[in-house]
């Protein structure tokens, strides 16, 4: 046996072992594993120059959305552009079935600010990074037209 580790995989490596994994779990959870991929998607806001003043990163899997980051240019923050692009990808994930966020935030970062938008404390990992901590916040999205 030879244990080999990349700093930059070869892709069909990559999606392998990724693969593997799919297989493992639809073999204990046959619903589980959805058909299609991870759908990952952008939403930017944008000043009237066309510059961009803040945006959100996510990606949607199983059935939860996960706000991978959001930033808000310190001019513009307190207008509610945040609260706006985290409207926007909530509603997205429900369009598409998704029932649930998920997202972290860094102690010197914007916890207090998710949990004005409905999201609850799941766990604190302390000491990540080290000398701060990291939150991570849930929230179940509802579909309003029901």
């Amino acid at each position: 046996m030879k244990i080999e580790l990349t700093t930059s995989p070869v892709p069909e490596d990559a999606k392998f072992i990724s693969q593997g994994l799919v297989t493992f779990n639809h073999e204990k959870i046959v619903e589980l594993e959805p058909e299609e991929p991870e759908t990952k998607f952008s939403i930017f806001a944008r000043d009237n120059k066309n510059q961009i003043i803040g945006g959100l990163r996510a990606s949607c899997f199983w059935n939860a959305l996960h706000v991978e980051l959001l930033w808000i240019s310190e001019k513009h923050r307190k207008e509610g552009i945040g609260s706006k692009l985290m409207q926007e990808a909530e509603t997205f994930a429900v369009e598409h079935g998704y029932e649930l966020s998920l997202l972290e935030s860094a102690s010197w970062q914007a916890k207090s600010f998710y949990e004005k938008l409905g999201y609850s404390l799941m766990a604190t990992l302390s000491d990540y990074p080290k000398g701060h901590a990291t939150h991570f916040l849930t929230k179940r999205l509802e579909n309003k037209e029901q």
